[in-house]
């Protein structure tokens, strides 16, 4: 399902601002912050204001068209989401964020963790953080 069609079915329109933050993320290889997707619009001469910005992220996060991730260099950064359930493997060295589907079946993992701490879950994010192939092989050339 494209953008476009997410939005209609909410009632909602791809404005410009949401175009815009669509395009940045698009070209982004990073997970990026609400202020790096809104200075990169000003970049391309797209002008969309900062609370624009973290709005529409928000909207795009509870449509699930965009995921949070949590880099090191940043708190909070945003990626596109693909459909289906998928987490993320975010370079600690370059902050290079790659997406993996996710094991669809984590029932007996949170039934363990529900029974130990009295919680119910509902959601959860499962992120790992390691070194991209890239920063692999700058490590092993400066070795």
């Amino acid at each position: 399902m494209d953008w476009q069609e997410k939005l209609n079915q909410k009632g909602l329109r791809l404005t410009h601002p949401r175009r815009a933050i669509i395009s940045v993320l698009e070209r982004a290889d990073t997970s990026l912050s609400p202020q790096a997707i809104h200075q990169r619009s000003l970049d391309a001469n797209e002008e969309i204001g900062l609370v624009s910005v973290y709005r529409t992220l928000e909207l795009f996060t509870e449509l699930g068209l965009v995921r949070r991730v949590h880099g090191h260099s940043e708190c909070q950064g945003y990626v596109l989401a693909s459909p289906g359930h998928h987490h993320h493997l975010v370079c600690h060295s370059c902050d290079a964020t790659v997406e993996f589907s996710g094991v669809e079946d984590l029932s007996s993992l949170i039934t363990h963790i529900e029974e130990e701490t009295g919680f119910t879950i509902n959601e959860h994010l499962l992120q790992f953080s390691g070194l991209c192939p890239d920063c692999q092989r700058k490590t092993d050339i400066r070795d």
